[in-house]
């Protein structure tokens, strides 16, 4: 069993079954659920699992427990993959509490359709404290981080933050490895990049404590530098603030023109001394690492092939993908195609105009089914205008 400390204990399970986490993102390392008890005076379980990993955590908190009945049992989010055992643990244990912010008592019986919840719901908000005897959890509301209900708490004693999904990442904790940053920024971009300023309303209240360690709901425990960077790159991925010196040039391609120039793009730019030139193919790679690469460099490049009158809707996608995650801060440039009459620039100027403080660099490049000896020169053009 993983001891946090000499008395929170991890209870957590990994999951290496499942393929899209929430039915839409590629985990092949798996995910991890992940669940802590205090063992004080009072006995307190933080937050439950997923139900298809229900028997592997039922018997982690039995071991957990050595025969001992939880008083309280505290669900900082109420998605299934950390609340699907709710009832089960109040049915189990009659004399238990159950700990949640009044946004969440609302959600209950939404997941929990019939259960009587009467008398065993403590409802906490901002600056509530539960003591257990020597640990006293203070609670902290981070609404929209990534849903409305969302607290954290904060373990006065061992100076642990109990963090809900953030500062989570995509992975089974058995295939951890060194570099967290990679899959906790695909996780973060997409699964909380649109609240960075819920986010930044977080990170302010954690300033004023002293977290030692961080206990997310996915992924590793974070401690010592790995706990210092992450919170270094929190502040700067929830200010939608670039991370890295680069530029994404993602392409939309159906029969090969479009995606010759946006690799001759990537060359150009290359030689012009461009830091890093990352080309990605919208219709073949995974669209969350494509976003969580947007968000890391400052400048996109978007070229697509025109499309009944639009643009191709994988490219369509992409650029959706971005306004609903309230992406901003960036340049981009725009190269269209098309064979009679092109109209995918257009359609892409449009969106970008939709996000706040994006600035569409000039020219735009209009590529006439494959290219040309002078479309060369346009992109030489456009890689001037953004090296």
């Amino acid at each position: 069993m993983n001891m946090i400390s000499d008395t929170i204990k991890y209870i957590g399970v990994d999951d290496l079954d499942i393929d899209l986490f929430e039915s839409q993102y590629v985990v092949p390392e798996g995910m991890s659920y992940n669940s802590y008890l205090i063992d004080d005076d009072k006995i307190a379980v933080l937050d439950t699992a997923d139900r298809r990993k229900a028997d592997e955590w039922k018997a982690n908190l039995t071991a957990a427990l050595n025969g001992c009945q939880p008083d309280y049992l505290v669900a900082h989010h109420m998605e299934p993959d950390h609340a699907a055992l709710i009832a089960w643990m109040l049915e189990t244990y009659p004399g238990l509490q159950l700990v949640c912010s009044a946004q969440a008592v609302k959600m209950l019986p939404n997941f929990f359709e019939g259960f009587n919840f009467e008398g065993r719901v403590m409802t906490v908000k901002e600056g509530n404290t539960l003591s257990l005897g020597h640990h006293e959890l203070k609670f902290i509301t981070a609404a929209m981080v990534h849903w409305p209900e969302v607290i954290m708490s904060y373990d006065s004693l061992d100076k642990v933050l109990f963090s809900a999904d953030g500062f989570g990442k995509f992975g089974a904790l058995v295939n951890e490895t060194d570099d967290w940053a990679c899959e906790a920024r695909r996780y973060y971009f997409n699964i909380c990049g649109k609240y960075g300023i819920q986010v930044q309303s977080v990170m302010k209240k954690m300033a004023s404590l002293d977290v030692q360690t961080i206990c997310p709901l996915h992924g590793p425990v974070l401690k010592g530098e790995a706990l210092a960077e992450a919170v270094k790159l929190y502040d700067t991925w929830s200010k939608y603030e670039p991370e890295s010196e680069g530029v994404l040039i993602a392409y939309a391609s159906i029969h090969g023109g479009t995606a010759k120039a946006a690799e001759r793009l990537g060359e150009i730019l290359s030689q012009k001394g461009a830091k890093k030139v990352v080309v990605s193919d919208l219709s073949r790679e995974d669209m969350a690492e494509v976003i969580e690469d947007a968000f890391r460099y400052p400048t996109v490049v978007v070229a697509a092939s025109s499309y009944d009158g639009g643009v191709f809707p994988v490219m369509h996608d992409f650029l959706y993908h971005l306004q609903i995650k309230n992406y901003q801060k960036r340049r981009f440039a725009i190269i269209e195609n098309g064979s009679w009459a092109p109209s995918a620039g257009k359609v892409m100027r449009s969106m970008i105009e939709a996000m706040k403080d994006c600035e569409i660099v000039e020219p735009m490049v209009t590529i006439r089914s494959r290219m040309k000896a002078g479309d060369e020169a346009l992109l030489e053009q456009l890689a001037d205008s953004l090296v």
